[in-house]
């Protein structure tokens, strides 16, 4: 996907106004989940939706046309309401053509819906007009309609400031950048970047892709990214992610990923995600908006069988109101999607913001999750006769493509010594065994074995004895079968880690480490962040088993990891959290990804979840009191149209107003926005860092 501003509003399914289908089967519409890496929109192109048959009236701005139509009907509502045309016609003529003309996009939904044998709120709004006209409420029936436009409106226009806060995540990547050609800088679109070319991003410039910085430093502001406002230092091997903004260097950038695949595009990519993928509860909004329609329909023929009073039976029909609900639901959740995503959360779907509104255990991994998961060798431990050397060369050429943190942690002491292993030919020996090790099998024939110590006695290692000192992670290593020594590995743990689990516990979500690390550890960060249930020694099956127990008793269970021994846990929790660090396998196989490697977020997160399900049934609770009460005065003769009418706008511009709440506020100054139609500086405009 080539994330192009140019159509990022079309990227967001609409989010319709009045025009919704609240019909019984409306709960039961398709799921527009699929392939949220596909680009569903053509260059230019709208959202398509199988369901969408014109229902829904685009009011995304306040167009001149609705303006004017507006206008209209409130002149003629003035003029027929003063009596200056009572000698031209034996009826309110100008009220009779504010209600026909002004409510011709009212008819045309109902005659849609008819077409379809849907019930709508359009429809039953156009029998309680007929209704008033036949009895001669021309006048009435005119500022009824006016309401209705008014209201469509201005709830277009709370979405459409939905639209444009999310919208406004795209407004930081550039449409141009300037990239290396042999030896010159050639302006070029972003869309024709590819992987491995070298960028130049000048002071001010947002930046157009993924990547590393080859030269130059410079301070980063990161907010659209993780949410830090506090802009970040980064210098020659740092890794700067697109729709970032430089502020005081030129950089000179390898291109490391492009298009959907940078961190920004998974952002927008969940956003655009969330909209077409309906959450439950978006379906029991649609279920009870159209049980709203069928009551307030029964109540109308109630009213008129034992009243026989046609005021108070049109009264019934006007003041019950669904869209709130039916609009109030969808615009909470891209709200709460959008929230997160500036706030350095992905979400990828509605299902998952309302799942983790649920939660009750958060099983984390430790390395990599709750530590920093940079780890580094603070004992080395030969066996009798054995070098120091010879055990870290060893332990560095067995684990030369294993992407492990402790094998990073190997790789780095052994570089700071010279004895750093480079990738050879023997890849095809490599063997990784999940939650336990690897074996590596070398050009010479020796076959080098690195891991847990219950690895190398299963295979036939007999290990040597070592003093133990404070709990740490351990690396054993053997050659042919005979044990060269250990290495002792610590893992600091995040600065954040205790401050997120207490925040967590805060909200009632209780925590457990399940972790394959060793069982000591395991129990030791678990003693200093307060987590009484932690578990070491695990494989992946055996997360897994967990996982699939606790989820099986009904609990709403989320997994928090970052490695690939964490991919099957992290799909089978009823919400898997990968860390921004994580391995590749990892976020993709979670519902949720926490950018910045910052802890804190997953209770922020849970958080906001918990806030989105509280304003969507705000909603709902409101929507229910309003009709009943509503629908009660009006049968008793407590409520006229008029009043009924503006009941019904009002109440419904309260609910969509307090979804609207959790919309991403819309940034105003502070950070550069990328110009997408402005060119970068010629190169004689910036000096190039120099290499």
């Amino acid at each position: 996907m080539k994330i192009n501003p140019e159509n990022s509003s079309d990227s967001l399914h609409r989010v319709g106004t009045h025009g919704h289908d609240h019909g019984a089967a409306a709960g039961q519409r398709h799921s527009h989940g699929g392939d949220a890496r596909r680009n569903v929109l053509p260059p230019g192109g709208h959202a398509a939706d199988e369901d969408d048959n014109g229902d829904h009236d685009d009011h995304d701005h306040a167009q001149p046309g609705d303006l004017l139509r507006i206008g209209c009907v409130a002149a003629a509502i003035a003029v027929g309401g003063s009596g200056i045309a009572r000698g031209v016609a034996p009826f309110d003529l100008f009220s009779l053509a504010a209600t026909l003309g002004g409510g011709l996009p009212i008819f045309q939904h109902a005659l849609q819906a008819l077409r379809r044998r849907r019930m709508t709120m359009e429809l039953s709004m156009t029998v309680a007009l007929a209704a008033a006209m036949a009895i001669g409420e021309l006048f009435t029936s005119a500022v009824i309609v006016l309401f209705v436009l008014i209201a469509e409106v201005l709830e277009g226009l709370t979405v459409s400031r939905g639209r444009s806060a999310i919208q406004d995540l795209l407004v930081y990547l550039p449409r141009n950048t300037q990239v290396k050609r042999g030896e010159e800088w050639v302006t070029v679109s972003v869309d024709t970047l590819t992987v491995g070319d070298v960028v130049l991003v000048r002071p001010g410039d947002s930046i157009p892709a993924d990547g590393v910085i080859l030269s130059g430093s410079s301070h980063i502001d990161e907010s659209t990214i993780t949410g830090e406002s506090v802009p970040v230092e980064k210098n020659v091997g740092g890794a700067v992610f697109a729709g970032t903004t430089n502020y005081d260097g030129a950089l000179e950038l390898r291109v490391e990923l492009i298009g959907e695949d940078t961190t920004f595009g998974k952002i927008v990519r969940a956003v655009e995600h969330a909209d077409k993928s309906r959450a439950p509860i978006q379906r029991i909004a649609d279920r009870l908006a159209g049980w709203l329609v069928y009551a307030a329909l029964i109540g109308a023929v109630l009213t008129f069988a034992f009243t026989r009073d046609i005021r108070s039976t049109i009264s019934v029909i006007i003041v019950a109101g669904a869209c709130g609900v039916a609009a109030g639901t969808p615009l909470a959740i891209l709200g709460g999607i959008g929230t997160a995503a500036r706030r350095g959360s992905i979400i990828k779907g509605g299902v998952y913001l309302e799942a983790l509104a649920g939660l009750k255990i958060a099983v984390l991994d430790k390395t990599g999750t709750l530590t920093l998961g940079r780890p580094e060798v603070t004992e080395i431990w030969p066996a009798e006769g054995i070098s120091e050397e010879l055990l870290i060369a060893s332990a560095s050429r067995a684990e030369v493509f294993s992407e492990h943190p402790l094998a990073r942690a190997v790789q780095k002491l052994a570089a700071t010594r010279d004895l750093a292993a480079t990738a050879g030919p023997h890849s095809d020996g490599f063997e990784y065994v999940p939650g336990r090790g690897v074996r590596s099998r070398e050009e010479t024939g020796e076959l080098l074995l690195a891991g847990t110590r219950t690895f190398l006695v299963e295979n036939g290692v007999t290990l040597s004895q070592h003093p133990s000192q404070q709990p740490a992670s351990e690396v054993w290593v053997a050659r042919n079968g005979e044990c060269l020594g250990v290495l002792r590995i610590a893992d600091p743990i995040r600065p954040e880690a205790r401050g997120a689990i207490d925040a967590l516990r805060a909200l009632g979500v209780e925590t457990r480490i399940l972790s394959g690390d060793s069982p000591a550890i395991v129990k030791a960060v678990g003693d200093r962040l307060g987590i009484h249930h932690a578990e070491g020694g695990l494989l992946p099956s055996q997360k897994l088993e967990q996982i699939e127990r606790l989820s099986g008793s009904g609990i709403v269970v989320a997994m928090v990891g970052d490695g690939v021994h964490d991919a099957p846990a992290l799909a089978r929790a009823t919400v898997g959290i990968a860390m921004g660090s994580g391995t590749a396998v990892a976020q993709e196989s979670a519902d949720i990804v926490l950018l910045g490697n910052d802890l804190m977020k997953l209770p922020d997160t849970v958080g906001l979840a918990r806030r989105c399900r509280r304003i969507i049934l705000q909603n709902f609770v409101g929507t229910l009191l309003v009709d009943g009460v509503g629908v009660a005065l009006a049968a008793t003769g407590h409520l006229n149209p008029l009043a009924a009418a503006f009941i019904h706008v009002t109440s419904e511009l309260a609910f969509i107003s307090n979804s609207a709440r959790l919309l991403p506020g819309l940034r105003s100054g502070g950070l550069q926005k990328a110009n997408p139609d402005a060119a970068p500086n010629s190169p004689s405009d910036v000096r190039a860092p120099a290499r």
